[in-house]
């Protein structure tokens, strides 16, 4: 349940998704349907890293990634319906490592899963071949409650780059990609308390109580205003958060505002003189102009409390177990505290939208420019195409001397198809 207004926080990203063909019915009778999507997606990705080979053993590579996925879905009647995906992924590779993640986005072991249900088919020193069973859920919508239990894609916040409250299976803010979020095993219910207010309930489970996620959130909305408090335990850390956003006419705001508070003292050194404290934030707004089909403008500002205080703090804090356990599963989208992204999309013609999107650190002033097209061949088929173009302060040895001085010079090519 969100306001107008908070359904147009993701308004920019519409260029950086095709759309995908709807899924086809394989059997219907009455109310109850049986529908199935596949989708193939081929991606190269080719990099030029800087002159570092403390850091990077090959300064030219290259990667692809093919993508096989099978999204099933099913409808018993009005109350039940049944969702499931499998997926095949092929990562073929010779190319300098990316230190904050990248337009592929990272192959880190899922989070949140009771058992990965991810498996090797084949692999080697270059190459990995893998299968997974991404979705595997059944939800129940009994009028005012809905309950979904089993493997499924869930995301808390109002943040289009970057997310304060996103729990779960948070994106990396370059990644090119973004329409499977990585599903968890979770207990989510939610209750319609009146036409305005609603309540939600989650339970993400991992191996142990210490690598699960207990939540709780509460959410309204007045005309164009919605607001939520969130409140729960992940992982190891306490969380207490809310968010907001506000549509006026053409114009869209939203932010975040979570404290952790972290069972032993965080590896980053914590904040307000607390070793297990730490905030995130995120401040954001949008606007339409009225120029050709319409020119959509973004603009978010992040600070987490989980990150380096400094770049030349970043290397080390990779090598920290803690530290990486916490990047890896999304619990900070930046090695630095620091993050802007600014992003401009419009759409050309039926067939062709191109945007341009700005991360960089406001600390060190680094960043990284990513001008992009979509073109839509068809209802079922599109062609993404992107640069990535960093700026700032290159590494010295093993010394990075700002966040995005060490990413790569790369170039993205993704073909999607849809059946």
């Amino acid at each position: 349940m969100l306001a107008p207004g908070a359904r147009r926080a993701g308004l920019a990203l519409a260029l950086a998704l095709s759309a995908p063909a709807a899924a086809r019915d394989l059997w219907s009778e009455g109310e109850s349907v049986l529908s199935l999507r596949t989708s193939l997606k081929g991606a190269a990705l080719v990099q030029r890293a800087p002159d570092a080979p403390l850091l990077f053993t090959e300064r030219e590579g290259a990667t692809s990634l093919w993508r096989l996925r099978l999204d099933a879905g099913a409808r018993a009647g009005p109350r039940a319906t049944f969702a499931l995906a499998y997926e095949q992924r092929l990562r073929v590779e010779s190319a300098p490592s990316v230190l904050s993640g990248g337009p592929l986005g990272g192959d880190a072991p899922p989070s949140y899963r009771l058992e990965p249900l991810d498996w090797p088919l084949s692999q080697g020193a270059s190459f990995a071949w893998r299968h997974e069973l991404d979705r595997a859920s059944a939800a129940l919508h009994l009028g005012r409650l809905e309950v979904t239990l089993g493997r499924q894609a869930i995301g808390w916040g109002r943040g289009v780059f970057f997310g304060a409250v996103d729990l779960f299976a948070p994106f990396s803010p370059l990644e090119a990609d973004r329409e499977w979020r990585r599903g968890v095993d979770a207990v989510r219910a939610e209750v319609r308390l009146s036409d305005r207010i609603s309540a939600e309930a989650v339970a993400a489970l991992g191996a142990s109580a210490r690598s699960s996620v207990l939540a709780a959130r509460i959410r309204g909305h007045a005309g164009e205003v919605d607001a939520e408090l969130v409140a729960g335990w992940r992982a190891t850390d306490l969380v207490l958060g809310a968010t907001s956003s506000a549509a006026m006419g053409d114009a869209e705001v939203h932010g975040e505002l979570a404290v952790f508070r972290a069972e032993d003292p965080l590896p980053s050194g914590g904040a307000w003189g607390n070793p297990r404290l730490a905030p995130k934030a995120v401040a954001g707004g949008s606007y339409r102009f009225a120029l050709g089909r319409g020119l959509a403008v973004l603009a978010e500002y992040h600070y987490s409390g989980l990150g380096a205080r400094r770049p030349e703090e970043m290397v080390p804090l990779l090598s920290d177990p803690a530290f990486r356990a916490r990047f890896l599963r999304g619990d900070t989208q930046l090695l630095g505290r620091h993050g802007a992204a600014v992003l401009a999309s419009i759409e050309l013609t039926n067939e062709l939208s191109t945007q341009l999107l700005g991360l960089f650190s406001p600390r060190d002033g680094s960043g990284v420019a990513s001008p992009a097209a979509v073109w839509t061949l068809s209802d079922a088929a599109s062609v993404h195409l992107a640069l990535y173009l960093p700026w700032g302060a290159g590494p010295d040895g093993l010394l990075l001397r700002s966040e995005h001085g060490a990413t790569p010079l790369s170039g993205f090519l993704q073909l999607r198809i849809y059946d």
